[in-house]
């Protein structure tokens, strides 16, 4: 046998060999994407099974109560004005029998779950504060002034049962979290995949200067339209908070009472 052939026999070996390893790695990515397949299905029923079920739940809560979820801050201390705000304005709602609903946290979290506290034992109601807490890295616990809680694991479905258990929204000063639950309300009322609720914004100062790029960019370039800021309410005190959830408040009521 010749030197050249012996190298083509060679090179042919190792042509075998590497088609041959080759093989199961083909066959790992079709197991793979049929697996990957498979799982997008199930999740994609158990999406529709829980969009179901939450419908269900929204109609039954629906039926009595009505509840206020107020967005803000952990970081903002008791001392603060904004504090003090959100402590009345809670305090208020609770007079009024209305649950107050928050992230469960510190800072204007805490002050909306203290605040409506104080109003059940004041006036006595069977308002209820909620707190619907989610897993984070730096986690400091729940407030103390909770009738019921929540926990979470995705921010995805945390934003979820907010809205599930909200009939009305208060957004004061807060971080990118704070925005983010803003905007997802804004949106889902946009495109009417929830109820018609007001988005009251505590702090004209603060939130002026979102909004007015909302209007002067976004508006003037044709990406939303005027009506979508007609559910928009800027407040800067609680008692002119508490006139527009009152007025929401007593639509709710009356719509209850008609059925």
């Amino acid at each position: 046998m010749t030197r050249k052939t012996e190298q083509k026999q060679g090179k042919n070996k190792r042509s075998r060999k590497i088609k041959t390893t080759k093989e199961p790695k083909d066959i790992a990515q079709v197991v793979r994407r049929e697996r990957r397949r498979h799982l997008d299905e199930r999740l994609h029923i158990l999406h529709q099974r829980a969009m179901l079920i939450e419908e269900e739940l929204r109609q039954l809560d629906d039926d009595r109560f009505y509840r206020v979820c107020i967005f803000g801050s952990a970081r903002l201390k008791p001392e603060t004005p904004d504090y003090q705000k959100v402590f009345e304005l809670a305090r208020f709602l609770s007079w009024e029998g209305i649950d107050v609903l928050t992230g469960g946290g510190p800072g204007l979290m805490e002050a909306a779950n203290r605040g409506a506290k104080l109003g059940q034992q004041e006036k006595r109601t069977k308002s209820l504060t909620y707190g619907i807490s989610i897993e984070l890295e730096w986690e400091v616990g729940l407030n103390t002034h909770l009738d019921i809680k929540k926990h979470h694991y995705r921010f995805s479905s945390r934003l979820d049962e907010f809205m599930r258990l909200s009939h009305a929204v208060v957004a004061t000063p807060g971080g990118i979290g704070t925005l983010l639950e803003l905007i997802f309300t804004w949106q889902l009322v946009q495109v009417k995949h929830m109820t018609l609720r007001p988005l009251v914004l505590m702090d004209k100062k603060f939130w002026g200067g979102l909004i007015s790029w909302m209007k002067d960019t976004v508006l003037s370039r044709g990406l939303v339209c005027a009506s979508d800021f007609n559910v928009i309410h800027m407040v800067d005190t609680p008692e002119e908070a508490l006139k527009v959830i009152s007025d929401h408040h007593l639509t709710f009521r009356n719509q209850k009472a008609s059925k």
